[in-house]
């Protein structure tokens, strides 16, 4: 992972732990009036992250300077390590602002709690790539400029030499073929380990990266029929097979049980012939390795291949007294012009094809239009229940676990037990 992506999700490693306290904080009108309707404040986690902060103030000032502006927006970032707690600080105080950031993924548990309201927008968002509009129970909540999606990196080089195939969004790998990949690679003598999945990453990397194999197998974190319990789900058959599997890739030697602090750059340094990682690596890895370079689907485990889908989104949140015009502004920030502006910045996929029609190597036939591809066809939501958080922690755990040599039927059953109870002791998180 790289420093951008990893401090995402350490800020969403944080969001899990607001689950608690936003209950704690009680539900209801959570916003502080504003000084006057003439302007309004929008938060954001991006102080640490110059380009994107850059990026969102730019899109700020030229809506602040353009005629049908209905309020002036005031922007205030926090650095990532203090942004939840400033957060939840204002929630129990009263004290929100109109619009927020958010990690896609913990949107149902803000609305959950009335720190949301539904976005009643000018744009039209039903042209965004789905993981980029977050909804909950029917509504939609938070909006995004742009996603990351997953892939698989590989020099052709090696692939060719191993005598393996180019996996392709038409044909991607299936097991089998994965497995003879890794087999054949390993042969080759080149790499202690042919595969870097990225087992040193912690926090919400571990459901976001992990999950998706698990879908592909035909398990998943939770029955989403309801959201009531991932008895089944996470502890059956399916999902003890994707356990076994994934075990069983370091116990025959094809990635380590924890991978160095860098993958991408271990790959770069020949450290590995395979890398599980995602668009926000592929611009360092082409300038390195060239057209050697190949960008493959994950890998067809029996349901198709799964990505993750969602990254941080935009907010308006309940009390505000000025929500036509923090629903102004969101409308505005979605041009195809500014969602270009944040894609470039950040080198994410932009939410639209309009937006990546301006950015050439996102555009139709450009080297990044992959990513757009792999998440249109292979994302998948992470459960969009209130959950989340909670659900997040507790099968990372098991991943952990798993990894580390304990029964996967065990480790999982464990887990299970732990989302039904906290489900149950929130009131299966009803509205």
């Amino acid at each position: 992972m790289n420093k951008r992506f990893t401090r995402i999700l350490a800020t969403s490693v944080a969001a899990a732990a607001l689950v608690g306290s936003l209950g704690a904080c009680g539900k209801g009108s959570a916003s502080a009036p504003s000084a006057g309707s003439n302007e309004i404040t929008m938060w954001t986690h991006n102080a640490g992250n110059a380009e994107e902060l850059k990026a969102i103030e730019n899109i700020v000032d030229s809506y602040n300077k353009s005629a049908g502006a209905k309020a002036k927006i005031k922007v205030q970032a926090f650095p990532q390590d203090s942004y939840n707690d400033s957060v939840v600080a204002a929630a129990a105080s009263g004290k929100l602002p109109c619009l927020v950031d958010i990690d896609g993924p913990n949107v149902p548990n803000w609305a959950w709690a009335k720190y949301l309201t539904p976005l009643k927008l000018d744009a039209d968002v039903s042209k965004n790539l789905p993981s980029t509009v977050a909804k909950w129970e029917g509504e939609t909540y938070a909006v995004g400029t742009y996603d990351v999606a997953l892939a698989m990196l590989a020099r052709a080089s090696d692939l060719k030499a191993a005598g393996v195939r180019v996996a392709t969004v038409e044909k991607p790998w299936t097991k089998d073929e994965f497995q003879d990949a890794l087999t054949k690679l390993k042969a080759l003598g080149k790499w202690e380990y042919p595969l870097d999945m990225g087992t040193a990453g912690t926090g919400e990397w571990l459901p976001y990266a992990y999950s998706p194999f698990l879908q592909s197998f035909g398990g998943d974190l939770i029955n989403r029929d309801g959201f009531q319990s991932a008895d089944g789900a996470l502890n059956g058959d399916k999902a003890i097979e994707w356990a076994q599997w994934f075990r069983g890739l370091a116990d025959q030697g094809f990635m380590a049980k924890k991978s160095g602090k860098d993958s991408t750059q271990d790959f770069l340094n020949n450290k590995s012939g395979i890398l599980y990682t995602g668009s926000w690596a592929a611009d360092k890895a082409r300038a390195a390795v060239g057209e050697d370079l190949v960008v493959m689907p994950s890998v067809d485990l029996g349901n198709g291949p799964k990505i993750g889908g969602a990254s941080w989104q935009w907010g308006v949140t309940s009390g505000c007294n000025n929500s036509a015009a923090a629903m102004d502004y969101l409308s505005y920030s979605l041009k195809p012009e500014n969602l270009a502006a944040v894609a470039k910045a950040t080198g994410t996929i932009p939410a639209t094809d309009e937006a990546a029609a301006l950015i050439p190597a996102y555009a139709e036939g450009g080297t990044n239009r992959i990513f757009m591809e792999l998440s249109r066809n292979y994302a998948v939501m992470r459960p969009e229940t209130p959950a989340y958080p909670f659900i997040a922690t507790e099968y990372g755990k098991a991943v952990q676990d798993i990894l580390a040599g304990a029964d996967p039927k065990t480790a999982l059953d464990k887990s299970v037990k732990a989302i039904d109870a906290n489900i149950k002791s929130n009131g299966g998180y009803k509205n």
